[in-house]
């Protein structure tokens, strides 16, 4: 038999083994009542696992196949299989925690702690956001087709909240449950009454400094009711500004993002950006079969407060490349590359501030563009430092309603 023979047959064979049961370990959402149901199916997958031929394969021989398994399927929707192997067992789950390498380092979205990671370096990744006003959430997709926006990966959901001073726009991995409360909820973004200000919260430290907003209420998480001393989610990465427009002048935006869970020397050649390789997990430990996911009700350490730096400056800023004037359009104009189509006062591009950057071609390169390609469409595309969890963030608070701005 053949070693491609071999990986057919053992990607059909753990498929069918863990299938049924992999909905209900990698499902959204889940409930302290449903743990005897995942302990059930985590059995019984393992018990099928022992009946094939693959459990007394020798390590070194499982490693190799599952090296070829990841570099085979490079691309969704075949890379399901990268992550469907992480989910057979624990030993399965730490070699392929080995294999795949980060997002900046792989370019590949594979689990769901690459949505937390930098982007690749040099080479945009391309999403799409698909607007629902019905319900006012926003849906991040993956592109597969870059002919078409009509095909995507699904990545993250973001829900608005409407309050009498402030919006909130709820982030989370389960587009069937956006909700604070939700085990999938991995942050928000909030902004002030004129929608001028904006702070990305994330829901579990970006780095071992991180500073940690208490909130005032508890919640129920998992169907426990947590006390609000407990950490529930809300550690400030990023803010947000959007110049004031008293004067009513006609013009694009201004805006100005201040990462501080980066540092301005993430951008310099060498430097390095705080890299999140798993989310926090407590009892979910003990689920074998539960690798990629963390649950919120099990946060209990503590974690010190402080920046990333205690000088303003040291963090990495980002600002709107300012768009050029077009005399025979009669309107302001960006290059996008074709990636946007429609005119529209959202549409903008991040680049490196002066005062980060180290010379005049950083300030060339784009960090995230976002710009309108339909009714309720649009792209975005985003590279290193950021993650798409911050890149998407940075999106929602262009489709808030901005009082004094326009």
């Amino acid at each position: 038999m053949s070693f491609k023979s071999i990986i057919q047959d053992m990607k059909g064979e753990f498929g069918s083994i863990s299938r049924k049961g992999f909905d209900v370990k990698f499902g959204y959402g889940l409930r302290s009542r449903s743990h005897r149901v995942v302990q059930d199916s985590s059995v019984t997958s393992t018990d099928a696992l022992k009946q094939s031929c693959w459990a007394n394969m020798p390590p070194e021989l499982l490693r190799d196949v599952l090296v070829r398994i990841e570099k085979s399927e490079c691309t969704w929707p075949p890379r399901k299989n990268v992550v469907a192997c992480a989910g057979v067992c624990r030993s399965w789950r730490e070699i392929m925690k080995e294999i795949v390498r980060t997002l900046e380092v792989s370019s590949k979205l594979t689990f769901p702690i690459s949505l937390k990671q930098p982007g690749p370096r040099n080479t945009l990744i391309q999403c799409f956001i698909k607007r629902d006003r019905s319900n006012q959430t926003y849906r991040l997709y993956l592109n597969l087709n870059q002919a078409s926006n009509d095909d995507g990966k699904f990545l993250l959901v973001a829900r608005r909240c409407r309050r009498p001073t402030y919006t909130d726009y709820i982030i989370s991995l389960n587009a069937d449950n956006v909700s604070k409360g939700s085990s999938t909820y991995i942050g928000k973004l909030r902004s002030n009454f004129l929608g001028t200000k904006f702070t990305i919260y994330d829901a579990q430290p970006p780095n071992s400094g991180a500073k940690f907003t208490k909130s005032r209420s508890t919640r129920l998480i998992g169907m426990r009711q947590v006390s609000p001393r407990v950490p529930a989610g809300n550690y400030p990465v990023a803010h947000i500004s959007y110049e004031l427009n008293v004067l009513g002048s006609r013009g694009p935006r201004r805006m100005q993002c201040i990462m501080d869970a980066i540092p301005a020397s993430a951008v310099e050649p060498g430097g390095v950006a705080p890299t999140q390789t798993e989310f926090l997990t407590g009892n979910l430990d003990s689920f074998p079969s539960l690798p990629f996911f963390r649950s919120k009700s099990t946060r209990t350490q503590s974690f010190p407060s402080g920046s990333l730096s205690p000088e303003r400056d040291e963090r990495l800023v980002l600002k709107n490349k300012t768009p050029r004037w077009h005399e025979q359009l009669q309107c302001w104009c960006l290059n996008f590359n074709g990636r946007v189509t429609v005119a529209s006062v959202k549409n903008f591009q991040l680049v490196v501030s002066v005062r980060n950057a180290s010379g005049g071609q950083e300030l060339e390169n784009v960090i995230l563009q976002f710009g309108k390609v339909g009714k309720d469409v649009f792209t975005m595309d985003y590279q290193y430092p950021i993650s798409a969890f911050q890149a998407f963030a940075i999106c929602l608070s262009s489709f808030d309603t901005k009082i004094a701005c326009e």
